[in-house]
């Protein structure tokens, strides 16, 4: 886990069109709000950059003291549409203003008009219907049970595995961590994930090996035949990276699991709503996932995922035994629809693809004027990721990562914590409303960072 030192030091001031640096860092005023913090709440919410968000609008974060970040966060791409925007507020008021703040799974109009609406971008609008949930842990939890169900009634108990992928990242619940492919998050699990198995993802770097005869020969070395498979789920890209499926593998995957009427997930809490140039990563691999989890990016703002998937799957369950307490509240569900209306009207996604060529390339040169500690650059559209390593090794070098992430905290640029293995990933995901000058504003902080510690 990311440490930041929270003893205010000296910064160069910094006064640019998007970037406003005028304290020092921490700002001293900010010390006594961490350190209430830190005696009424757990440590495992620490760990960022230590700013104090005061507001954010559009590709800018805002402290009180007259600081201001040019945000490469998303808070961990949720605002795809943007900060604050005017339009989410304003329609969150007016439902406000309404005097609907809760209705449990009782109907309200608007929860027809999001269910709608994501049912129009799914992958088959007649066949496919929209089960409305709060995070994505819990959307990914109700994958793995409606895939497991379908099997079981299906086939019976002997369709009991559940695969997914080494170094995968699927939530923070037992059902979730058990499909996950980390197994530093898994110490407080006992016996319970027998029948969950991962196999290597192909990420190409980490893993050179992508040919899908590697997933059908780690299954076999397990000793699981296809008619026991129940699901298989994949982040569309892996967070770590961001990793991505080479589009072959895809497809052979999609085909094994139709061959074999195995449920095909995928996990798109991270990359729907057009953070990789299409609104759904899965649409780069020419693929059509039987289940589909959401979350994120589809509201900009408060907790709100879904689970977007086949007819025949998501009725499996009788009319009140497939709830939950805030599936559908009225807020959420107002924010996703206006975000999602901004997201097309804006053309966000077509911004997210166009930017990406800019995006990919710079990062690369800059990777290029480094490549004994800069191992690797994935990026599609507006999501991107560098890997820090050890000289000449592709050892993760995560002490590496915070001090670049750290420097371009002091300038004006700001990314959530390093992610990856081992935190070695220094992770990009504007807004996806970000301009190209605000984009090349960002490139040029980063690089300006990476040759004061490298060069």
């Amino acid at each position: 886990m990311a440490k930041y030192d929270l003893t205010p030091v000296d910064v160069p001031l910094v006064d640019t069109k998007y970037r406003t640096i005028k304290t020092k860092l921490p700002v001293p005023e900010s010390l006594p709000i961490f350190e209430k913090l830190s005696q009424s709440e757990p440590q495992s919410m620490m760990g960022q950059p230590p700013v104090i968000w005061d507001r954010a609008e559009g590709v800018q974060v805002f402290d009180a003291w007259g600081n201001k970040w040019l945000d490469w966060s998303s808070c961990v791409l949720i605002s795809n549409a943007g900060h604050g925007r005017e339009e989410i507020k304003q329609a969150l008021l007016d439902a406000i203003d309404q005097g609907l703040l809760a209705t449990y799974v009782f109907v309200h109009e608007k929860r027809a008009a999001l269910t709608d609406a994501l049912q129009k971008i799914s992958p088959d609008p007649e066949n496919y219907q929209i089960f409305l949930l709060s995070t994505g842990s819990e959307a990914t939890e109700n994958c793995i049970k409606l895939a497991r169900t379908y099997a079981m009634e299906k086939y019976g108990k002997q369709r009991k595995y559940f695969v997914s992928f080494e170094n995968a990242f699927h939530g923070r619940t037992l059902g979730a961590q058990l499909a996950g492919g980390m197994d530093k998050l898994k110490n407080w699990i006992a016996g319970e994930g027998d029948n969950f198995i991962q196999v290597p993802f192909p990420d190409g770097y980490k893993n050179e090996n992508t040919s899908f005869d590697l997933f059908l020969q780690t299954l076999e070395e397990k000793g699981i035949r296809p008619e026991q498979i129940a699901g298989v789920m994949s982040e569309s890209y892996q967070g770590v990276g961001p990793d991505f499926l080479p589009k072959e593998y895809a497809k052979k995957l999609e085909a094994f699991c139709k061959e074999n009427d195995i449920v095909l997930i995928m996990d798109e809490v991270q990359a729907g709503f057009g953070r990789t140039g299409k609104m759904f990563c899965y649409e780069l691999y020419d693929i059509q996932p039987d289940l589909i989890a959401c979350g994120k990016g589809i509201s900009s703002s408060l907790p709100l995922s879904a689970v977007i998937g086949r007819k025949d799957i998501m009725g499996l369950y009788a009319p009140g035994s497939m709830t939950s307490t805030h599936s559908a509240s009225p807020l959420p569900v107002v924010a996703a629809l206006k975000s999602l209306e901004l997201i097309q009207d804006e053309k966000l996604v077509e911004n997210a693809a166009k930017l990406g060529e800019i995006l990919k390339p710079e990062l690369e040169r800059i990777q290029q004027k480094y490549p004994e500690v800069l191992g690797c650059v994935q990026a599609e559209g507006l999501v991107a990721g560098i890997q820090c390593v050890k000289a000449g090794t592709k050892t993760p070098d995560p002490e590496l990562a915070v001090k670049i992430n750290e420097s371009c905290f002091h300038k004006g640029l700001l990314m959530f914590a390093p992610v990856g293995i081992a935190g070695e990933c220094i992770k990009i995901a504007p807004p996806l409303c970000i301009t190209e000058d605000q984009l090349r504003d960002g490139l040029a902080v980063l690089e300006e960072a990476c040759d004061e510690i490298l060069g």
